[in-house]
């Protein structure tokens, strides 16, 4: 696991930005403190910082050249089967001088082209330069779990593995207001697009060639063109292939050459990742977060059940607010583009917290995408179900719509969805799920802006990000949900949360169930064998029963949920008056004046609100004035 970046000069002007490449590289220094090198050759220049995973030796370290000298490869990510690519390759004469995937990948390339990307079992984003043919691919892996950012102009191509490294190349800080009005309604902003114009993220499953002062991009995966119902599996013979292909997932991701564990919050995902991976270790090191001042958000008992049942050792994290504010501001100083899951608090306290005893950490990440595990999913189901529950919800709404609604206490989340899914019940397929995906609507969105940032928007552009994100949903089955998720909240908010904040800690996360035939296989099956009338995950849940204790099936859904409500009042009132200071909302003119008093309001003096739609704005806020926006 590491960070890349490069350039690829057009002419002399491009060339002279890379006086730049170093301070960029030295940018990624926390995703790679292990070693950082950069490769010039006159117009091209590839910078790397590499975490020390697999060959720990100096032999494994890049930018990475063949004895040729004709090709150079960075990295950033894991092939897990490089053992039986480097086998295959082997016996075709090649001769390695290293045990790096790294130099597996690189033989892989010249021996197979991008075809060699079909072989791929891993997560990954590489560049690998051709000096004789004068071109260079880029390659992110299937699902997106490796971030690739690039920015073009006539000069040049700048690539990198974050924003912040992009940004030592000069680039112009021009800010897309359209971002900006996503980021509000979804707290991300989804690919291909960034919070500036010049700069945009290469597509999951794509790779981009350079050559000639040109580049295109092509797709060398596509789930949906992978996948097709299987109608004829039996549910019983689905569930023992489910434990077939994450057993084989887990058992390939724990490879490694330096201490490894695991993510373990209590929940059937990271639960039954770690069921899988004390098969293979008797050593299994577990880690969890809680909190000792919220206890409805603390789940770290049942951690601790699955960790006393496979003998792990575990470490319980127990965090106070305190803990929370001394963690926040250096977080969000490292956030190249804003990011608005509040979630992402814990992660980093909980990677940083890991990193002191593991390198590498499994998570259970993905599988709520795949197998329907979230309430959205169940409301969605009903939706479309329809029945007297849908009804008696749609009826009663003008009165639900009267009583608190807040996800800091569980009534109060409890009417928030009863609302949300009576709202949704009046919707399109397609507008219900743009509904359930926001956390605030486009309208009242809209009612949040300053004039002069209303003229600013595209809202073609914006209609045409919105079917980007909708354009699988039919309204039959249920797959269209779980693709859409895949492809748009999975890799812009799951994926981009765990590797911005563990790569901030130095700490690789693996995720077997996006191993690729796990994410084929679960696609594969019908809908009914993930989610019905009484279960969420069904066939993930009961395929996974007889191995985990039975109190986790007891247990109510949580999420990731990080309590802010009373910092926003105490620790933190100086930083919430700070981002919402008059002068600065009258300077900015991003906000409505008048909304932003009104809000203080609601902040200091009440207790019934969305904590996490004044953290997205308080997110952009302070990241508007790390940059210094104009």
């Amino acid at each position: 696991m590491c960070g890349i970046t490069g350039l690829f000069a057009f002419n002399e002007i491009g060339r002279m930005q890379a006086i730049h490449m170093h301070r960029a590289n030295d940018q990624l220094a926390r995703r790679g403190p292990d070693a950082g090198n950069v490769f010039s050759s006159h117009f091209v220049h590839l910078g790397h910082r590499r975490l020390s995973i697999i060959d720990l030796t100096e032999g494994g370290n890049q930018p990475m050249t063949d004895p040729s000298g004709r090709y150079t490869i960075v990295f950033n990510g894991e092939i897990y089967n490089y053992q039986t690519i480097k086998a295959s390759l082997t016996q075709r004469g090649v001769q390695f001088h290293t045990t790096s995937d790294t130099e597996v990948l690189l033989q892989a390339y010249i021996h197979f082209g991008i075809k060699a990307l079909d072989q791929l079992h891993g997560f990954f984003a590489f560049a690998i330069y051709d000096n004789e043919n004068d071109s260079l691919i880029i390659a992110r892996d299937r699902l997106g779990i490796k971030p690739l950012l690039y920015s073009c102009d006539e000069d040049k191509i700048v690539f990198g593995s974050e924003m912040n490294a992009l940004l030592q190349f000069g680039l112009e800080k021009e800010v897309d207001y359209n971002s900006i009005f996503q980021l509000l309604q979804l707290t991300y902003i989804s690919s291909p697009n960034s919070i500036f114009k010049n700069v945009k993220k290469l597509p999951q499953g794509c790779y981009m060639v350079i050559k000639n002062k040109e580049f295109k991009i092509h797709r060398y995966y596509d789930l949906k063109h992978q996948t097709a119902e299987n109608k004829t599996i039996s549910y019983q013979d689905a569930q023992t292939e489910l434990l077939k292909v994450m057993e084989h997932s887990v058992k390939e991701r724990m490879v490694s050459d330096v201490p490894l564990g695991s993510f373990l919050s209590g929940g059937i995902d990271s639960s039954a990742v770690v069921a899988m991976a004390s098969k293979h270790t008797d050593q299994l090191q577990t880690f969890s977060i809680g909190y000792k001042d919220e206890p409805l958000f603390d789940e770290t008992r049942y951690a601790e059940l699955v960790a006393k049942r496979y003998n792990t050792q575990h470490t319980a994290f127990k965090l106070t607010q305190d803990d929370f504010y001394n963690h926040l501001f250096g977080m969000l100083d490292h956030y190249g583009e804003p990011f608005a899951d509040a979630s992402a608090i814990a992660v980093n306290i909980l990677s940083k917290e890991t990193r002191k005893h593991v390198t590498v950490a499994l998570s259970g990440d993905g599988a709520d995408e795949i197998f329907a595990g979230y309430n959205k999913h169940y409301g969605e189901w009903r939706t479309r179900k329809g029945g007297t529950t849908a009804n008696i919800i749609k009826n009663l709404l003008p009165l639900l719509k009267q009583f608190p609604q807040s996800r800091n206490s569980a009534i109060g989340n409890k009417v928030r969805q009863a609302v949300k899914f009576g709202e949704g019940l009046k919707l399109s397929a397609q507008e219900r799920y743009w509904f359930q995906c926001c956390w605030r609507d486009t309208s009242s969105t809209l009612e949040m802006l300053h004039p002069e940032f209303k003229e600013q928007l595209n809202m073609v552009e914006f209609e045409e990000r919105k079917e980007e994100i909708t354009k699988y949903i039919t309204g039959d089955g249920f797959s269209d949900v779980l693709y859409s998720d895949i492809n748009g909240l999975l890799v812009n908010d799951m994926l981009h949360k765990v590797d911005s904040m563990s790569m901030y800690n130095s700490l690789e996360v693996r995720v077997p169930f996006l191993d690729h035939k796990v994410v084929e296989f679960g696609m594969s099956l019908p809908s009914e064998y993930k989610i019905d009338g009484k279960m969420k995950k069904k066939i993930l849940q009961d395929a996974f029963r007889p191995l985990l204790p039975e109190e986790l099936y007891k247990r109510p859904k949580h999420g990731f949920e990080v309590p802010l409500m009373k910092g926003y009042k105490t620790a933190l009132r100086s930083w919430v008056n700070e981002m919402l200071e008059d002068d600065f909302i009258a300077q900015q003119k991003l906000f409505d004046p008048l909304y932003i008093k009104n809000l203080k309001d609601i902040i200091f003096k009440t207790e019934n609100y969305d904590q996490n739609q004044i953290w997205s704005i308080l997110v952009l806020q302070h990241w508007w004035k790390k940059f210094k926006i104009d």
